[in-house]
């Protein structure tokens, strides 16, 4: 301790005050000096004291700071003390707790670009295989033209499924990333259904299936049209799948002072009570899904709504159909 340049300007400085004090007395009488050197090594010896517990103190916090650096969270440098070197411990340990929260959301965030990455890649190395396979046949000389129109179709599917699936996980890239910026206008429910069934009707035709659709004109909500209109895609799209040769799925409409409410319902084969939890997760795909299913639309659409001040839930019943219930709330000003 003595070696620091803080301690031997300070003992420079008392030692210098000391001896003059000590001088002063002299002159005065020699019991005067003598009371003020004993004064003058008490002061000094207790600065030693005080400056030597706080460099212990100090030595404390960098023991702390280094055990923080290395990983160990769980050390807690607070005391209930009051002075300065308190206050500077207290905002240390919450510095030290805000840097462990940042930790662990950037270890979150690794661990789903790894699983998100590990599952872009399950996902493309399917039809990226099949892609191949069929471009070798398509290369022999004898293949029948009959099989060479089959083949070339087949490419094209698995061009416009790897198509789709790029550009949804770089929209689902975008919402996680907050840089979209969703339109606040005013979305008169009845337009947005109508919408969001036209790509969806020639699927129901071909299965023969009906749609009814019941709510007020005038119902409506403030949001980005074009993004809802996907979100709502999605889940008729679900219906459509997993609802069967002539069945039927009822839309509905309404709004009250809290939230503007749509309910989307099928009767088809529902949804098994085990896979409930996770339909909205990206990539599941649960016991019913179809052979070409991903398991990215309703992840995305649940991503779309929640990032319009809604909600989105599902109750289903096997054997008896599905019902989605979208809330979206107002804004208080």
């Amino acid at each position: 301790m003595l070696r620091n340049r803080e301690i031997q300007i300070l003992l420079l400085i008392m030692g210098s005050i000391s001896l003059t004090a000590i001088v002063a007395a002299a002159f005065i009488s020699s019991i005067s000096a003598v009371f003020v050197s004993i004064l003058s090594i008490l002061l000094i010896g207790s600065s030693l004291l005080f400056m030597r517990w706080r460099y212990r103190e100090l030595e404390k916090l960098s023991v702390y700071l280094r055990e923080i650096s290395n990983g160990n969270d769980s050390l807690d440098v607070r005391d209930n003390q009051e002075g300065e070197l308190s206050i500077l411990k207290n905002d240390i340990y919450k510095v030290t707790l805000m840097l462990s929260e940042h930790r662990s959301l950037l270890h979150r965030d690794k661990l789903q670009l790894t699983d998100a990455i590990s599952d872009i890649s399950h996902q493309l190395k399917t039809p990226l295989t099949s892609m191949k396979v069929m471009a070798d046949l398509l290369s022999s000389p004898d293949l029948p033209p009959a099989k060479r129109t089959e083949f070339t179709h087949h490419i094209r599917i698995q061009l416009e499924r790897i198509d789709w699936l790029v550009s949804s996980l770089l929209k689902l890239s975008k919402m996680d990333a907050k840089t979209i910026q969703f339109k606040k206008d005013r979305i008169p429910v009845k337009n947005l259904i109508q919408k969001a069934l036209e790509p969806v009707m020639i699927p129901m035709d071909i299965k023969e299936q009906t749609v009814s659709i019941a709510g007020d004109d005038d119902v409506a909500f403030a949001g980005d049209f074009n993004w809802t209109v996907e979100a709502v895609i999605n889940i008729l799209k679900n219906g459509v799948e997993h609802t069967h040769e002539g069945g039927a799925i009822t839309i509905t409409f309404s709004e009250n002072t809290l939230f503007t409410e749509i309910v989307i319902a099928d009767n088809g084969k529902g949804i098994p009570k085990e896979d409930l939890p996770y339909i909205f997760k990206r990539f599941y795909k649960g016991k019913n899904a179809g052979e070409g299913s991903i398991g990215i639309g309703l992840a995305m659409a649940h991503s779309i709504i929640a990032s319009q001040n809604g909600v989105i839930d599902v109750t289903s019943e096997s054997g008896k159909g599905t019902q989605f219930r979208i809330k979206f709330y107002k804004q208080v000003i």
